[in-house]
């Protein structure tokens, strides 16, 4: 299967929990909903902050452990590389926190569902970065307000950035059917990122999905479908 890019071609890629865990970054799945026998809602949603900050600090700062240790693999390399041939003709929409995409090389990017390296406060609610871990009190405070000090993530039951789904849907608007539409590593089962699929096919661009194990629902809605892992996948498409 050949991919074919023009000098018009602007390609927008969506990644998910797969490419992070190619690089040995657990996935909320492979937990089987709990985390040291709490519910995952319960560590990463505002209810479960306002019930237990220092629970939900203790996930996220293992978490940032976790990420420091891990390596950008071949997959995110292969599209930091892609981005540098195509400039302003590419957008990387990411689902994933871990930060390994802006580190292989990434900058236009979009982290829809935030960034584990960020933190903000819950009144002042400006990002700032913020590699600390905290496993045990004291817990962050704003330095301005004193308010409590939250992760950047965005939790369940919260909505996504709206000037972030603005980005991506001009991007897609201005490409019309020159658009080169790629879901990398995700099951398709996350809205509205999973709608993405359908609104690059509504402009006339083509749509491939690559995944390890491609579910056939999400799959039956791409125009090419490449099983495998985006770190052995990617470098080799990209580079015809």
């Amino acid at each position: 299967m050949k991919l074919n890019l023009t000098e018009k071609s602007r390609v927008l890629v969506l990644t998910g929990a797969g490419v992070s865990a190619e690089s040995g970054v657990p996935t909320f799945r492979g937990m089987n909903g709990l985390w040291e026998g709490n519910r995952v809602e319960d560590v990463a949603s505002p209810e479960g902050f306002a019930a237990d900050p220092q629970l939900v600090w203790r996930f996220y700062s293992l978490r940032r452990e976790g990420a420091a240790k891990v390596q950008p693999n071949p997959g995110h390399l292969a599209l930091a590389q892609l981005e540098q041939r195509l400039g302003d003709r590419f957008l990387l929409a990411t689902q994933n926190v871990d930060g390994l995409h802006a580190r292989a090389g990434s900058k236009r990017m979009i982290a829809i569902h935030g960034e584990l390296f960020m933190s903000r406060c819950e009144r002042c609610n400006v990002p700032f970065h913020d590699e600390k871990t905290y496993l045990a009190p004291p817990l962050p405070r704003c330095e301005t307000c004193r308010g409590a000090i939250r992760p950047h993530i965005v939790w369940f039951g919260e909505m996504l950035d709206p000037s972030h789904l603005e980005r991506v849907g001009a991007f897609i608007e201005k490409a019309g059917d020159d658009l080169v539409f790629f879901a990398v590593g995700t099951s398709g089962q996350v809205y509205p990122a999973a709608g993405l699929v359908d609104a690059a096919k509504a402009v006339g661009g083509q749509t491939w999905l690559v995944d390890a194990a491609p579910s056939e629902e999400y799959a039956a809605r791409f125009d090419h479908v490449v099983p495998g892992k985006s770190g052995e996948v990617l470098p080799g498409l990209f580079s015809q």
